[in-house]
């Protein structure tokens, strides 16, 4: 009687079972899901196309300010250079997303045959 007082029993719940199994998944090795490689493929193309807009109109905007700080801070003989520099700020600007969309069509084209190829098995499947 005085073992059966000191033995420690322990079963999981539903939730803790859940648990565990969560995170003997992040431990296991990944299988490539075929649907989740299109997502990232998909995703890396919309990806490039963002960076590289957002650094040109970052750019463009640091350049703009630029410009506006030589007209309106140093002004005198800075006015006339301080107009050009913001103008090509505002260009850099204005061509922030033409850069999204050109590399997003350039980067749709290259991958175009594999994501072809991935929809294509998976469809049969």
């Amino acid at each position: 009687m005085e073992n059966e007082e000191k033995a420690f029993h322990y079963t999981y719940s539903a939730r803790e079972r859940s648990e565990v199994e969560s995170i003997r998944k992040k431990y296991l090795p990944q299988e490539d899901d075929k649907i989740e490689r299109l997502r990232r493929m998909d995703e890396s193309v919309t990806r490039k196309g963002t960076v590289r807009s957002l650094t040109v109109g970052i750019a463009g905007t640091l350049i703009l300010g630029v410009g506006m700080s030589c007209c309106l801070v140093w002004g005198g003989v800075w006015f006339i250079p301080g107009i050009i520099i913001g103008l090509l700020g505002l260009a850099g600007v204005a061509l922030a997303y033409p850069v999204y969309q050109h590399v997003i069509q350039k980067e749709r084209q290259r991958i175009a045959p594999e994501i072809l190829r991935l929809t294509d098995e998976w469809m049969r499947s």
